[in-house]
């Protein structure tokens, strides 16, 4: 193909497609073997530094905040992160130094709560690297090649764009038509982890609502941690095989982790913590904070489960997820009708 034009963005996550095969086929069991593991055990096994990451759902939904927590504990670092609807999951990643590399499709804010001042901090100080750029659907099209086993995938969006000019796609002469197409690479995440609403102790998950990406994602990544909200019975899976999204010969590890997006929501069972995430994005605004909250919510506690017990415990996630409380006009502390000033701001 002739070659029109090309991004500047480094290229990451990439690997030759028969290659990622091969290595799929050598290290992935196709038998049913229980792969339940701790939150500690998951991260210290499968989360290598330098590794290319990416965390599953969407913006403050259904993340998988017990890993992020547990990426942070064990001190992590170099690691390259797939920076696709990113907020809260990614904001303590890169704020807490262990993200020093992203490929930016949305990184980093917390949507209407405001802009996200650690992330913010950590590049303008050259801690943390935007070395790509793309579009949400860039991303969900780069999982999508690699799920299919192809080198890239062709588009006709980005074209024409300043998003085209900080990627790593190319441009080329499309042999059919003679007109410019966008090439946009595969990505292959060396991790993934995703947060579900059940599974069985193989790794056979359901989700409820919405998957965004985490099908494909699921189908890419080299491994895949589950953490879910339950485990429930292989048989219980098998009435209703239609819900399966993911099947077992795709994961790795099985965490069980009651409330593991907190203080992000899961869909159906529990809202945001709104309390929780303006703490911290009035702490993250200085580096002083920063390290409050983490001596205290991360580096303070041995586990996810004290994590839960110091935001609250069981009063504090029951009215979370109490139906009521769904329901009701949001009142959040992050409003200046509120508390003042948007602590996810600059002034």
């Amino acid at each position: 193909m002739m070659i029109l034009d090309e991004g500047n963005g480094s290229l990451v996550g990439w690997y030759d497609p028969d290659e990622a095969r091969d290595w799929v086929i050598r290290n992935k069991p196709r038998t049913l073997v229980d792969k339940t593991m701790s939150v500690s055990d998951a991260v210290s096994r499968f989360v290598q530094d330098e590794s290319f990451i990416v965390s599953g759902a969407f913006g403050q939904i259904r993340i998988s905040m017990a890993i992020i927590y547990e990426i942070i504990r064990q001190r992590k670092r170099r690691l390259v992160m797939a920076g696709k609807t990113a907020t809260h999951d990614a904001d303590l990643l890169i704020t807490a130094g262990c993200v020093d590399r992203v490929e930016s499709a949305y990184i980093c804010g917390h949507e209407l709560r405001g802009l996200s001042p650690g992330s913010r901090r950590m590049v303008e100080r050259g801690h943390c690297k935007v070395v790509a750029e793309t579009s949400n659907a860039g991303y969900q099209w780069r999982f999508l090649a690699a799920m299919m086993g192809l080198p890239f995938i062709p588009s006709r969006n980005l074209l024409g764009t300043d998003t085209f000019a900080h990627s790593s796609c190319k441009m080329v002469v499309d042999p059919f038509s003679g007109k410019p197409i966008c090439l946009i690479p595969a990505a292959y995440p060396d991790v993934a982890f995703i947060h579900v609403h059940r599974c069985d102790i193989y790794g056979n998950a359901q989700i409820d609502g919405i998957i965004v990406e985490d099908f494909e994602i699921a189908r890419c990544a080299r491994r895949l941690i589950l953490t879910t909200e339950e485990i429930i019975d292989n048989e219980l899976i098998r009435s209703d095989p239609a819900r399966t999204c993911i099947p077992f010969i795709l994961v790795d590890a099985v965490v069980e982790v009651p409330y593991g997006s907190h203080p992000a929501e899961m869909p159906g069972l529990y809202y945001f913590d709104e309390d929780h995430i303006a703490e911290w994005l009035r702490l993250s605004q200085t580096q002083e904070g920063t390290d409050e909250y983490l001596n205290k919510y991360v580096f303070g506690v041995d586990s996810f489960a004290d994590y839960l017990q110091l935001c609250g415990g069981k009063e504090r996630m029951d009215y979370l997820r109490d139906r009521e409380h769904l329901l009701q006009p949001m009142t959040a502390p992050w409003r200046r009708d509120n508390r003042g000033a948007n602590p996810g701001k600059s002034e």
